[in-house]
């Protein structure tokens, strides 16, 4: 090969001027005239191709291929998005999404979603759970422990805290109440907004649903004790909620004639309510300890009471005219522009009349 390459060389160069450049030939000789074989190759040995792989991936475990789905719960209550926040007694008359939406996921519950809630399964022993919680919360504490677990956990910068919002007492919660009761005996509630209009309501769902004591309560705060004989690994199984699920259609809060009215009685005390001065003025996410008192008061003396609830939000406004309606008790008879218009209704008007 070495002789053809130099016999080529003089050839080319011993050739006119007028033919073709050198570097034209050279290139020729080297993609055309050098071996072919794999043993003198020109540069380099091709790579081979390396051999697909024909095995099958593993499978990763998904959520469905979970040996420990579907998760077992023993607790004896209904699983509902938020417990304080809802009423079972009212059926609610359509839904924005269809029932075999499981905000617990696909196959990870052994209940059934209605599209409200998940119901247990099981029979409950009432007398078995009271005593089981009776046995948890041990012996009462004394004024001297209150005291001491007040003063550590009361404060704004306590690190155990959990807030409660416009949801209320929420089933994903009770996993947070029980997460901070593995490292500390109480656990800090701080609750605005709705729910704080029936503080009483969030105190009994707290001790109903978690199974500990309310030792603490100042406005909006709270202080939730776990028990003497709390264990963490004997910690209710508590499966979580993936997402928020679409609340139902529930029946019209307000009708078109109120009921003891008629269509221009109604019409004028709406009118009487919008060009009245507000009771109060509700502000966004605020505490409302005190409405429920102010709007009873105001009663005595007036029949149609004005809510100012601008900024707060219209969805806000109908959940603050739901709890007043049964709270105070009265008639809520409009909601325009983030305005609540309440009626005491006919029964106040009878009272007094028999009273004179």
């Amino acid at each position: 090969m070495v002789v053809k390459f130099v016999s080529f060389l003089h050839k080319t160069l011993t050739q006119s001027p007028k033919s073709k450049p050198l570097y034209l030939y050279v290139s020729y000789f080297l993609n055309h005239s050098l071996s072919q074989d794999q043993y003198d190759p020109p540069f380099s040995l091709a790579k081979k191709p390396k051999p697909k792989n024909t095995t099958k991936p593993k499978e990763t475990p998904g959520p469905n291929n979970d040996p420990g789905l579907p998760v077992k719960s023993d607790l004896p209550f209904d699983f509902r998005y938020s417990y304080s926040e809802s009423n079972p007694a009212i059926e609610p008359i359509g839904y924005r999404e269809p029932k075999r939406f499981s905000p617990f996921g696909p196959g990870r519950l052994d209940r059934k979603w209605t599209g409200t809630a998940a119901p247990t399964q099981l029979e409950t022993d009432m007398e078995k759970v009271m005593e089981e919680r009776n046995r948890v919360l041990g012996d009462p504490l004394t004024e001297e422990e209150v005291a001491e677990l007040v003063e550590r956990y009361r404060h704004s910068d306590c690190s155990r805290q959990i807030n409660l919002g416009k949801g209320g007492v929420t089933h994903n919660m009770l996993d947070d109440i029980h997460n901070h009761w593995k490292r500390a005996e109480a656990v800090r509630i701080k609750c605005l907004g709705v729910p704080t209009l029936d503080m009483d309501n969030v105190c009994f769902h707290l001790e109903d649903k978690s199974g500990g004591k309310v030792i603490y309560s100042n406005i909006n705060i709270l202080l939730l004790y776990r028990g003497r004989n709390y264990g963490p690994e004997n910690r209710p199984v508590i499966p979580l909620m993936l997402w928020k699920p679409y609340a139902p259609i529930y029946p019209k809060l307000v009708k078109n004639v109120a009921d003891g009215l008629t269509f221009e009685e109604t019409k004028e005390m709406r009118n009487r309510g919008l060009n009245s001065l507000p009771l109060m003025k509700l502000t966004r996410n605020g505490v409302y300890v005190n409405v429920i008192e102010r709007v009873r008061d105001a009663f005595e003396t007036e029949e149609v009471v004005r809510l100012d609830c601008k900024h707060v939000g219209m969805s806000d406004c109908k959940k603050i005219g739901v709890k007043l309606k049964d709270l105070v008790p009265c008639v809520p008879i409009l909601f325009k522009d983030e305005q609540i218009i309440l009626w005491r209704g006919r029964r106040n008007q009878e009272l007094e009349s028999s009273a004179a």
